[in-house]
């Protein structure tokens, strides 16, 4: 059971995490952004992760293999506010590529972050490297991989199913599949059958859990005790998590609130009232403390200047460092 601090402490991080993400959209929406994704509606679940991750550089720390929804669980291991903002409106400052890619597409070699990619769902075949190496090596670390429900209809997914299951050679591998329901605009009941996406990790021998994944205290129970399988029995388990997409894909599709929708915040309150750990006006002043801390931020950052064009090959060709446009 967590204690009262550790609820509001989890609290907190999903404040901080949707207030950013709400200022990313408004970024966007303002011409201070070229193009918005992120994870609000995935907090409750997002946040005990990163609480729970072995953080650190090598194999002996968690290798993390994560897609464009994980702003939550970065700003819990430690991310700065402002440099999620910096990759949003594309400064040079920006620490996570150099302000060159999309927003929420981390890359932290401190902490064993992988590059996040835009193609759907290739971090699924990327893990099985870091399950092996962790494996070969009998490191301590384990592999964590996460994605939508929508990926898993792809062939990096089986692949990932088969490499970590195969009998003697199964790879410390933490699956972890988001299910928001929808496909960009498909919505799950016209791609995947009935049965779940957790059920077909069952055909492969792998141990599976289905968890609410809007509610953190849930989520970091399951957490707990998957990490706990995979660290003792360096197998691979899959988790199939069930999350709400409160502003849709993308700004691709208008990044409006979208109604009818389970708020994993809201539901939160209602939790923390009843205990009588938090009341109404501990909410006001932790979203107001965290506006103020964006709102700044964006200040700053609109100052900032942009890349060089001259470093456009900067990080794409190891023995071209400083290369000329060509």
């Amino acid at each position: 059971m967590l204690s009262s601090k550790e609820q509001k402490k989890i609290y907190e991080l999903m404040v901080k995490t949707r207030v950013l993400e709400e200022r990313l959209i408004k970024m966007n929406k303002s011409g201070q952004g070229f193009f918005w994704i992120g994870g609000p509606g995935e907090e409750a679940f997002n946040v005990p992760l990163g609480l729970l991750i072995n953080k650190g550089e090598g194999l002996n720390h968690d290798f993390l293999h994560f897609h464009y929804r994980q702003s939550a669980t970065l700003l819990t291991m430690g991310a700065k506010m402002i440099d999620v903002i910096r990759q949003m409106h594309n400064v040079a400052a920006d620490p996570y590529s150099g302000g060159r890619n999309f927003v929420n597409h981390f890359a932290v070699k401190e902490w064993n972050v992988v590059n996040v990619t835009s193609p759907i769902e290739v971090q699924y075949a990327f893990c099985i490297g870091t399950g092996v190496a962790q494996a070969r090596n009998k490191a301590k670390g384990i592999t964590i991989v996460t994605g939508g429900d929508a990926g898993t209809a792809e062939g990096e997914f089986q692949s990932c199913l088969l490499w970590s299951s195969r009998k003697n050679r199964e790879l410390p591998i933490l699956i972890i599949v988001t299910n928001n329901r929808w496909g960009i605009s498909t919505p799950q009941n016209e791609v995947h059958p009935k049965s779940g996406i957790a059920a077909r990790a069952k055909g492969f021998g792998i141990k599976t859990a289905a968890v609410n994944g809007n509610n953190p205290l849930t989520s970091y129970e399951a957490l707990q005790k998957a990490m706990h399988y995979v660290r003792k029995e360096r197998k691979p388990f899959l988790m199939e998590v069930f999350v709400s997409r409160l502003y849709g894909h993308s700004s691709a599709s208008g990044a409006n609130w979208v109604g009818g929708e389970a708020d994993c915040i809201r539901e939160f309150e209602k939790q923390l009232k009843k205990k009588k750990i938090m009341k109404d006006s501990d909410f006001q002043k932790i979203r107001q403390k965290y506006e103020e801390e964006a709102k700044k931020a964006l200040i700053e950052v609109l100052e900032e200047p942009k890349p060089d064009p001259a470093s456009i090959f900067n990080h794409v060709f190891v023995d071209r460092k400083d290369a000329e446009l060509v």
